[in-house]
């Protein structure tokens, strides 16, 4: 958080001690906003965070997202991971 604003990360917005969200990423590693995306929520655990994408990586590979990053906080966990099947 910067001077007690909200850290936009891709469609997500993070608060200090909020807990865990996504962002998401074309293959080059920017960072995108599609319109059709779903918009990532805050989640109070990783589990959580982890079951939401399971659930919607579909829709967010339609809507041009490539890649996701979990983040706790702001800070990032783990990724790029991507979206696209790896068998082709």
């Amino acid at each position: 958080m910067i001077g007690g604003l909200p850290q936009v990360t891709g469609l997500t917005t993070t608060v200090s001690g909020v807990g865990w969200t996504w962002r998401y990423e074309s293959s080059d590693g920017a960072v995108v906003a599609p319109d059709d995306a779903p918009i990532s929520e805050s989640f109070p655990t990783q589990a959580d965070a982890e079951t939401w994408i399971g659930e919607t990586w579909r829709q967010l590979l339609d809507a041009g997202v490539d890649a996701v990053v979990l983040l706790d906080d702001g800070r990032e966990v783990y990724g790029p991971m991507t979206l696209h099947d790896s068998q082709g």
